[in-house]
């Protein structure tokens, strides 16, 4: 999914260098008759490396270039001299990025740390020169070893945004205005559904210079596991977040029925992601007097059965700041505490 420079899925083809071949080179020199062979061994070729960078957060330089080759390794020489080994060509990508072999769509491994990396295409081993094949019986070899091949394969990478705090919602459920007032994002904000088409990031300033990182993730409609709406690829980017913060709004029909549908998505689509921690933020609470809050509070407290929420509104500023001492407070609770 792209939209603007950010590109998050990618197919590329690889090939790494081929070996250098050994050389077949016999000695000469004057006042030397029979020097014997002195061939030295090719090179290694180039790796193609896969590396994490830390201040990358898309994929688009792959978009215009698909194919990546690293340098054949050089042949050897006389005097037992080698060849110089391929230059290894690397290909950074930003962290939370999952490499997949596209043919069989296997996992190779994922980049999660800045400078880790790995080599998704081993260069091809030089060949050996002949001096290695001299022997009381063969003085002479006239014969060495080729290269071995490069390899060539097509890989997959696949970004998956890193955040503390994931904001799941129905379409304009109010996550971008959030998100643009508690960071210094500035996502697309409309009064329509699927305004936002690609994930945003900001950086949530906390207390005593403290932080911590909030993703906007596009809306997620009843039935997204099966490809409706913006389908559900984008809900990759909710694995890596620690925390999820569901937006419902408080003129919603039914608030809790809008959050079981939200979770069962989730649950549809990975398991695993009603694990995370949970908080329920009701948005557009602005419009609420004091005795209607009140009776959805009481009414909330019957249907949520013990999960945290809050009553927030981006557009007044109300509620914003106890949202971040809860979050912070969530995000940095003893994994062994339950609670």
């Amino acid at each position: 999914m792209k939209e603007g420079n950010f590109i998050d899925y990618v197919k590329l083809h690889v090939t790494s260098g081929k070996g250098g071949k050994g050389s077949m080179h016999l000695h000469r020199e004057k006042f030397i008759e029979k020097g014997g062979p002195d061939g030295g061994d090719g090179g290694r070729g180039g790796h193609v490396i896969v590396r994490g960078n830390e201040n990358l957060w898309t994929l688009f330089e792959f978009n215009f270039k698909r194919h990546i080759k690293a340098e054949h390794g050089k042949d050897g020489g006389k005097q037992r001299s080698t060849g110089a080994d391929g230059e290894d060509v690397y290909i950074d990508v930003p962290l939370g990025t999952v490499i997949r072999d596209t043919d069989t769509e296997n996992i190779i491994d994922e980049i999660t740390e800045h400078d880790q990396e790995i080599i998704i295409a081993k260069g091809g081993m030089g060949g050996r020169g002949n001096w290695h094949f001299k022997s009381s019986t063969n003085q002479t070899p006239r014969y060495s070893q080729p290269g071995i091949e490069s390899e060539e394969r097509d890989i997959t990478l696949e970004l998956k945004v890193l955040a503390d705090v994931g904001l799941v919602g129905f379409p304009n459920a109010g996550k971008s205005t959030l998100l643009s007032v508690i960071t210094a994002a500035k996502p697309k904000i409309a009064n329509y559904e699927f305004t936002t088409l690609k994930p945003n990031l900001g950086i949530v300033k906390y207390r005593d210079y403290r932080s911590f990182v909030m993703a906007d993730i596009p809306g997620i409609i009843e039935g997204a596991a099966e490809g409706k709406g913006l389908g559900y690829r984008f809900l990759r980017h909710i694995e890596r977040n620690s925390t999820l913060l569901f937006l419902i709004p408080c003129d919603a029909d039914d608030i809790k029925k809008q959050y079981d549908i939200l979770v069962d998505e989730l649950r549809r689509y990975n398991p695993e992601l009603l694990d995370k921690e949970r908080f329920i933020a009701i948005t557009k609470s602005d419009m609420l007097d004091e005795e209607l809050k009140q009776e959805l509070d009481e009414q909330l407290q019957k249907d949520f059965n013990g999960l945290p929420y809050q009553f927030i509104s981006s557009v007044a500023q109300q509620g914003i700041q106890e949202l971040k001492d809860r979050l912070w407070e969530i995000l940095n609770k003893d994994p062994e505490d339950k609670s």
